[in-house]
């Protein structure tokens, strides 16, 4: 995701919610890639360094565990000289329903 003028705070930085949006489809993509429609339970992110307007950032979504209900996973954000611009971890709990 390239950040825009209108995707910047107050300050001049990367709105979090912004951020947040790209990590959590990240995050649902990675939930959802057994087949069955899963919902968030848990999630927590950090910013340890701020987006500038015209970093490309890109979100990688790392499965830590998986259970039959839930699964615990790690999603970096990093910008494109390879700093992190974000960590989130998120528990997921999945249905019974299929995706499909």
């Amino acid at each position: 995701m390239q950040l825009r003028r209108e995707m910047m705070n107050g300050f001049g930085i990367a709105h979090g919610g912004i951020t947040f949006a790209l990590v959590d489809s990240a995050f649902a993509f990675a939930c959802n890639s057994e087949g069955k429609i899963t919902v968030a339970l848990d999630v927590s992110i950090s910013f340890p360094k701020s987006g500038k307007e015209g970093d490309t950032l890109i979100a990688e979504a790392k499965e830590i565990n998986n259970t039959n209900k839930t699964g615990l996973y790690l999603i970096e954000v990093r910008n494109q000289h390879n700093e992190m611009v974000a960590l989130f971890k998120g528990t997921c709990y999945k249905t019974e329903k299929k995706l499909f």
